[in-house]
């Protein structure tokens, strides 16, 4: 048993993971989530807005020769149920999700884990990020 992610593969949506269980983002509280996406699309440079409700949209423009290709949205939530158990002592706006990998699986240390739906955020980060696939124009919110 372990308590981080390091080695899992493919390790760029692990990392894309890691950081995100590292961010308080309950229901209703997204907003460093949000920003957190935000700053990875501007790194990236990436056409990206945020609106006043903290929505976030992404669009990655397509490979050459796939620019008539239709567009894809991908889609996911940035908030997450946040629960734990009686005996636990954890604060939702502060603390990180302590995980545990055992026997090729992750949960989470007596709380929920966020991987509904931080592993679909972590999925879009690490295909905004990818420069190897080749795509027609892909859209993330």
């Amino acid at each position: 048993m372990k308590n981080d992610l390091s080695g899992m593969e493919p390790q760029i949506l692990w990392g894309y993971f890691n950081e995100i269980r590292k961010i308080p983002r309950c229901s209703k509280h997204e907003e460093r989530a949000a920003e957190y996406v935000v700053a990875v699309a501007r790194r990236l440079w990436l056409d990206c807005k945020m609106d006043d409700a903290g929505n976030v949209v992404v669009k990655k423009a397509a490979t050459p020769g796939k620019e008539n290709v239709p567009a894809v949205l991908l889609q996911s939530h940035l908030d997450m149920v946040c629960e734990k158990n009686k005996d636990v002592s954890h604060d939702f706006a502060r603390d990180p999700i302590e995980v545990v990998v055992e026997g090729g699986y992750v949960s989470a240390r007596g709380t929920t884990l966020g991987a509904d739906n931080g592993i679909g955020v972590a999925t879009a980060l690490a295909i905004m990020e990818d420069l190897d696939a080749v795509h027609g124009p892909l859209e993330f919110l």
